[in-house]
Order: structure tokens, then sequence, then C-alpha cells
């Protein structure tokens, strides 16, 4: 069953409460998205630390009911 962008967004602001998200479904069959996560959690961060934050947030839906997301994050512009 895939999963809707709402609960994405739902479960990525649950663990980063800061977080500008923006959702793009990619082929409109809410199994591919496109994320654009921007976050002061991201501060000091690799781009790496930043995507095992989110995915930590999706709580092992990668790959289950989410089968694809393009991740693009960032810390905000100073």
């Amino acid at each position: 069953m895939a999963m809707d962008a709402g609960e994405i967004e739902r479960m990525i602001k649950a663990a980063i409460p800061d977080a500008q998200i923006e959702i793009t479904d990619l082929r409109g069959d809410g199994d591919h998205y496109a994320a654009n996560i921007v976050s002061k959690a991201f501060i000091g961060k690799s781009r790496v630390q930043q995507h095992q934050m989110v995915y930590a947030a999706l709580q092992g839906n990668m790959g289950g009911a989410l089968h694809a997301l393009a991740l693009q994050t960032s810390a905000p512009a100073e």
C-alpha cells in the first residue's frame, strides 16, 4: 500500500519539527516522490547524515509502503 504525501510530511515533521517540506509525486502513482527539506537540524551535518535523519523519521517505510523518495536536504540560508 502506497503512502500519500501528507503522511510522509507528517512523519518527517514529527521527527524534525522545524522542517520546511515540499513533496512532489513524480509519477502520480503515490509511490515515487521527491522531497525538498530544509531544517536547522541539518546544520553541521553531512548530506548523508541529513538523509539518514529523514529515513529514520520514515520509520522503516522506505522500500515498503514508500518505494522511492528522491531527497534534497539543506540547512536554511543564513
